[in-house]
């Protein structure tokens, strides 16, 4: 285990003063937010929460995924969400190149082609956050029991801007 002891001590540190045991799971804030997996981004912070007030789903890009739609449709129905945000972010790498150049720089750093995955490079951000948008307003399940709202957070402001639709 000698590869994650700091990650450990951390954690030891964190569980010390942990308040959350008992907690039921449900977004206190009634607030869900999709966004990147980038490293740049503190979801809660930037929106003034803390742990226990929201659900965060992370992933490449920020997109609401096909597994991103069925924890939101949870978090509507069963952990207290009422409002969605997705969030895309400046600078980010599924930003940066189209699909094929993705696909060249990951086959080139593996060793292996990768030309079969889908990546999710994105060409347009404000088309893919409203695309987004339209996904999870139009599903059967969430419709109007959320509001839904899109957002591009910039990496060097900390700010965020809502998309027009």
């Amino acid at each position: 285990m000698g590869d994650f002891d700091d990650l450990l001590n951390a954690n030891a540190d964190f569980a010390s003063d942990f308040d959350l045991a008992g907690f039921d799971g449900v977004a206190r804030a009634g607030v869900a937010m999709v966004t990147c997996m980038d490293s740049r981004i503190d979801p809660l912070g930037m929106i003034g929460l803390k742990p226990g007030d929201a659900k965060i789903l992370r992933n490449p890009g920020g997109r609401v995924t096909d597994q991103a739609l069925v924890a939101l449709v949870l978090g509507v129905h069963l952990l207290g969400v009422e409002r969605i945000l997705v969030v895309e972010h400046t600078r980010c790498a599924m930003a940066s190149k189209p699909e094929h150049e993705l696909h060249e720089a990951l086959t080139q750093s593996a060793g292996l082609d990768a030309s079969w995955m889908t990546l999710g490079a994105i060409t347009d951000q404000q088309q893919t956050i409203r695309h987004d948008l339209h996904r999870v307003r139009s599903h059967p399940l969430i419709g109007d029991r959320a509001k839904v709202g899109g957002f591009v957070y910039d990496v060097d402001s900390g700010l965020l801007a809502p998309v027009q639709e």
